[in-house]
């Protein structure tokens, strides 16, 4: 009955998809709910696949020779004030400290919910000359957005999160650095989490709060609704002119600098779970998943058995591989069906007949399919087939992104997609926000981005009729 049940507390995706996903966070351990309204315990099984996306981007900045950095985490209320449409954009969520110790303060401090004040009132008196720049800085922090509705690692009112702001002496440069962090989160998306992204621009309306251009990563979940799952904004010299951050540039004249910041966030495991996942549990790429390999011995107790599990384990290991012996005094059903509910990719089943025989079996968490092995080619196997997981993982999420990707040239076609076909719909706007605003109202979808990739589906826009000026992915979001 106990292995039964393991899986029976899942809610089927089908039945429910939004109920699925909490009982998946919940049984696969990643989090817990805590005492503070909005705010979510990240366990070490959820907290371990930060460290790897963490890992994994750092190397990846720092290849572009970005530096970690680390700022304070409130922000003096006049800081904020300083950007007008910066402020505005945060001012609903902003959490506000009033009181140090017993004492009222005398200026009211906001918890960061993004750091780009406190940068650039760094960046002002750090940057003199042309020499100074480019400034390339990251850091890795949480902040705080007060949400008032919340979902595990969707939208909780404190995440964790790496920002990047960068202060470059052209505008030009600004620009290639905001579309080169994009390129290295779709990478990274695509690489690693085996999630494809739509790279493109957000539209005004959807734009960061204070930035001249935004340009996202659109992701698609497994019930077709889009995730944004990391930014990239293009500042231009505004932030610059209202805090006064200029430089003496070669020909001795003073100039403002141009800046960028860029962001992803916990809500990308969110991405990982409803991109992969389906009703027996997780299904981890094995690029980001802490344990690749569970090894689960059958019979344990059986001469031998143990031993050779273990063997296999450190072989494993040895094969650069994460590996763990599951040991635990439970069936192998309940093991199977634990090891599947965590997302473990692989696992390895040896039992007293394999080691008879000198095999052990090999078990694809993605497709469930076995392969029967010689014990002395499993390390060189288990990286075989992991590679090819990581792999057909990417090639399923693409199918599905094609598959739920449609196109709209009629405002009635357009509706009707909406509501009956969930996934993004290619169509043509006019570059009006109250067209905007109508489709919203009336459908419930946003625009997601303008891809980097233009084509024309129509000469008219797909709500009003007057001449297009984009192509715009729409979609219901999380």
């Amino acid at each position: 009955m106990a292995e039964k049940k393991l899986v029976e507390a899942i809610t089927s995706m089908e039945e429910d998809f939004a109920k699925w996903y909490t009982d998946v966070v919940k049984k696969a351990e990643l989090i817990d709910y805590s005492n503070v309204k909005g705010c979510m315990v990240i366990k070490p099984a959820g907290y371990a696949i930060w460290e790897n996306i963490q890992k994994e981007l750092d190397r990846r900045f720092k290849e572009t020779g970005v530096e970690n950095v680390y700022m304070p985490m409130f922000i003096p209320e006049s800081l904020l004030q300083k950007e007008k449409d910066h402020v505005e954009g945060f001012a609903p969520e902003a959490a506000w400290v009033t009181y140090g110790g017993s004492e009222p303060l005398q200026e009211r401090m906001c918890v960061r919910p993004t750091s780009e004040t406190l940068f650039c009132d760094f960046y002002a008196g750090d940057i003199h000359s042309y020499r100074d720049l480019p400034r390339l800085y990251n850091q890795w922090c949480s902040v705080v957005r007060w949400e008032k509705t919340t979902r595990p690692f969707l939208r909780s009112r404190e995440f964790l999160w790496q920002e990047g702001h960068t202060a470059h002496a052209t505008a030009e440069d600004a620009e290639e650095r905001t579309k080169q962090m994009l390129n290295v989160y779709a990478d990274f998306c695509e690489e690693v989490l085996a999630i494809p992204v739509v790279r493109g621009q957000k539209t005004e309306k959807e734009k960061f709060a204070g930035a001249e251009a935004t340009y996202t990563i659109e992701a698609l979940m497994h019930d077709g609704q889009a995730l944004q799952s990391g930014t990239s904004h293009n500042f231009g010299d505004g932030f610059a002119k209202a805090f006064d951050i200029q430089f003496t540039d070669k020909d001795n004249s003073l100039k403002y600098v141009y800046q960028t910041s860029w962001g992803m966030s916990t809500r990308i495991i969110g991405a990982i779970i409803m991109v992969h996942g389906d009703n027996s549990g997780l299904k981890l790429p094995p690029r980001i998943a802490p344990c690749q390999v569970a090894v689960i011995p059958i019979q344990q107790k059986k001469e031998g058995v143990l031993e050779a599990a273990a063997g296999i384990r450190d072989a494993l290991k040895e094969s650069g591989l994460q590996a763990k012996l599951d040991d635990a005094d439970k069936s192998p059903g309940w093991k199977f069906s634990e090891q599947e509910m965590r997302g473990i990719p692989l696992r390895v089943e040896i039992g007293p007949k394999d080691l008879e025989d000198g095999n052990c079996v090999l078990v694809r968490r993605d497709t469930r399919e076995k392969v029967t092995v010689p014990i002395s080619e499993a390390g060189a196997k288990a990286k075989e087939l992991l590679e090819t997981i990581q792999k057909e993982m990417l090639e399923r999420a693409k199918e599905h992104l094609e598959e739920h990707t449609y196109e709209a040239t009629e405002y009635t076609e357009f509706q009707k997609t909406i509501e009956e076909k969930p996934g993004f719909v290619k169509a043509m706007w006019c570059g009006d926000r109250a067209c905007e605003d109508k489709i919203k109202e009336e459908t419930g979808a946003t625009s997601r981005c303008m891809p980097f990739e233009q084509k024309r589906l129509s000469e008219s826009c797909i709500c009003c009729g007057k001449p297009a000026k984009a192509l715009v992915y729409w979609g219901r979001a999380y």
